[in-house]
């Protein structure tokens, strides 16, 4: 009996499945979460005065240090779940939240799938926000169109943004990492650039703010949460590049491309082509996400006026949230979920246990770390040693290995 590339085959030449346990992965990820976490109580603990104060006599009385280390990783990360899932609103404001890392993870992880390396979603983002900012309070047209064409405008400007990085290495040859975080000032500059113009500032007001989004350009909520249409977008924005990728003759070239350009050339498939749509759709994507941040609803039900960090650091989020879900459009959508409710939680964590907001940032940072770094976690948990763990990256599709 023979393995060849992850299946069995037996001496009579009947291929049966392979004999590796399916969720080697789910445990290394859920071994990677506990790890995480574990660091992360390391962290609060001795950044808290009070706790460390306890450890000087530690060996006098042991207790007060244990009691007051639990008490402050166990109030910080209550009020983490409760922040995030504990009831009706936390949940909408977790789905609010994810619904544009969703979009703009999307867009980083369709680009893996080729072998590109997308770091200008921020960019891209930033331009979907201005165009669909800019028609949802200059335009007026009827409900539902009104939201219609400011959506389009968003997709429309994030995938010239992208298209043009597409073009560049197409024709060119310019590498789209330098490209594409060039264009991420440039995207920003021009922004900046906009909102001192009469076309986007709000009038009587001399900072650089637009006005208010019209209601009609909005994307619907939930009475009594932060729960809105733009949510149902992104899983729909997931769906259709699940499709895209695996019941699409696009999507082929887009993975063969990925896994071996030169091969996917030699078969008849256009590499330049295949690069420029998917920077393309991957830069629509992310446009997508600014799309969320211009025209979602706020808490106070209107959409954030667009500003200078309108899109905060939705694209390079991305980044960690395509690597995390593996690049696949299902694992994105969890990753996003998982991000938005520790975003939520954050708060949460801040004002109840006290804790500093950029903690969960460092719990982000290290999960990525541990999933991003299977032999880590093989080499602390010595149970996962006898299996094989795959790294995480856009090396699995081979086009950056």
């Amino acid at each position: 009996m023979f393995h060849v590339w992850g299946a069995a085959v037996s001496s009579t030449g009947t291929q049966r499945p392979s004999s590796r346990i399916p969720w080697t992965e789910v445990v290394t990820t859920l071994a990677a979460f506990v790890l995480a976490f574990a660091v992360g109580a390391v962290l609060m603990i001795v950044s808290d005065t009070e706790v460390r104060r306890t450890f000087t006599y530690f060996f006098a009385r042991p207790s007060d240090a244990l009691n007051a280390s639990a008490d402050k990783v166990g109030g910080a990360y209550a009020a983490l779940v409760k922040g995030a899932i504990g009831g009706y609103g936390p949940l909408t404001l977790t789905t609010a939240q994810a619904a544009p890392l969703i979009c703009a993870g999307l867009g980083v992880g369709l680009a893996f799938r080729a072998g590109l390396f997308n770091i200008g979603a921020q960019g891209q983002a930033i331009l979907g926000a201005i165009v669909a900012a800019y028609i949802g309070f200059s335009w007026h047209l009827p409900p539902g169109l009104h939201l219609l064409v400011a959506l389009l405008g968003g997709l429309l400007g994030g995938g010239v943004w992208g298209g043009v990085v597409g073009w560049l290495k197409a024709r060119a040859g310019a590498h789209e990492v330098i490209v594409t975080i060039m264009m991420n000032y440039v995207a920003a500059g021009v922004l900046g650039y906009l909102l001192t113009t009469a076309a986007f500032r709000r009038p009587g007001r001399t900072d650089p703010i637009s006005p208010v989004v019209d209601w009609n350009a909005t994307f619907p909520r939930l009475e009594g949460g932060q729960l809105h249409l733009g949510f149902l977008v992104a899983l729909l924005a997931a769906v259709g590049v699940w499709w895209l990728l695996d019941r699409s003759t696009t999507g082929f070239a887009i993975r063969a491309v990925g896994a071996n350009p030169h091969a996917a050339a030699t078969a008849g498939m256009s590499v330049a082509r295949t690069t420029i749509i998917t920077m393309s759709v991957a830069g629509a994507l992310a446009g997508l996400a600014g799309v969320q941040a211009a025209l979602g609803p706020s808490a106070s039900g209107v959409p954030v006026p667009l500003s200078a960090g309108i899109v905060g650091s939705v694209g390079f989020d991305a980044i960690t949230v395509a690597l995390l879900g593996r690049s696949k459009p299902l694992g994105i959508v969890l990753a996003g979920l998982l991000f938005g409710a520790l975003h939520a939680g954050g708060l949460a964590m801040q004002s109840v246990a006290q804790t500093p907001l950029t903690l969960t940032t460092a719990l982000q940072a290290l999960i990525v770390l541990f999933v991003a770094a299977p032999a880590l976690i093989a080499k602390l948990l010595p149970f996962l040693r006898g299996r094989k763990l795959r790294p995480v990256g856009p090396a699995a599709e081979g086009g950056l290995a």
